[in-house]
């Protein structure tokens, strides 16, 4: 079981090799709720599986997240990004997909998910900006910002709607193909290329007695849990700074239950010192 020691935790990843797996945690202080933090909401995310089903459920993911991440654009990195961005990290990993630890212009960055900024043509691959498309389906759907105002939003940019008919939703202009944000969604895999190179920033620090750190999440599912336990299998001290039980917890080091927003900035300034 770890030992929940925030002096000393704060100690073993205040010099040394470091890597950094961060979580939706660290965004709820920019706004944006998590999925399983203390008072998170009930949500089950839309799958890959689903959404390529057909036009109704793209409508549906669509209509949501044209209202969602009308809302979540305007987050704005908060002190745990700019932290995070000062550690001279290895490597930071990053389960999120609001693309706030790139805003802050975090070194050695590989967002494990994508991030919602892009869409993909799910038939020619063409990838197009966000914005872009934010700005289509305004125009398409003229008033559904207003309309839907007072709806609760959902991490990820989701939120709390269930009457989506009438949304429109237009192709690609490329070749009339089905639109979806370049993110993995649950039931898709994570790219290969991205596993290996944050396998290998996680392998490497078992020869330089360097620390895995884990910020702000809860380590749910697999895509991030694999890289907690490929360190202590290693023998790498792993620190998880988060509220709330995780789901690696026990093969951590030490545990420290406070905000990342409070603890990250006191150990950027450590490895400063």
């Amino acid at each position: 079981m770890p030992v929940f020691a925030t002096a000393e935790a704060l100690e073993l990843c205040a010099s040394g090799p470091l890597v950094v797996l961060t979580g939706a945690g660290l965004s709820t202080d920019s706004g944006i709720p998590d999925y399983r933090g203390p008072g998170s909401p009930n949500r089950t995310p839309m799958t890959y599986q689903e959404f390529v089903s057909g036009p109704a459920a793209q409508q549906r993911y669509w209509a949501r997240s044209h209202l969602g991440w009308s809302r979540m654009g305007r987050a704005v990195p908060n002190a745990g990004h700019h932290a995070v961005a000062e550690l001279n990290a290895d490597l930071v990993i990053t389960q999120n997909v609001d693309g706030l630890h790139e805003a802050v212009g975090t070194p050695r960055l590989v967002a494990l998910h994508g991030r919602v900024a892009d869409v993909v043509c799910l038939g020619c691959r063409r990838k197009t900006p966000w914005p872009a498309l934010q700005e289509q389906l305004a125009v398409l759907n003229a008033g559904w910002l207003e309309l839907h105002a007072d709806v609760v939003s959902r991490p990820d940019g989701d939120v709390d709607l269930d009457d989506t008919a009438g949304f429109v939703v237009p192709p690609c202009d490329a070749c009339g193909g089905a639109l979806k944000p370049d993110v993995v969604f649950f039931g898709e895999n994570v790219p290969a290329a991205r596993v290996e190179r944050c396998y290998a920033a996680v392998d490497a620090l078992a020869d330089s007695g360097g620390a895995l750190l884990v910020a702000g999440s809860s380590l749910t599912v697999m895509s991030g849990l694999r890289f907690v336990k490929r360190a202590a299998k290693l023998g790498t001290p792993v620190v998880i700074v988060n509220r709330g039980v995780t789901r690696g917890d026990e093969h951590a080091s030490y545990k420290v239950e406070v905000g990342t927003s409070e603890w990250l900035p006191a150990l950027a300034e450590r490895r400063r010192t």
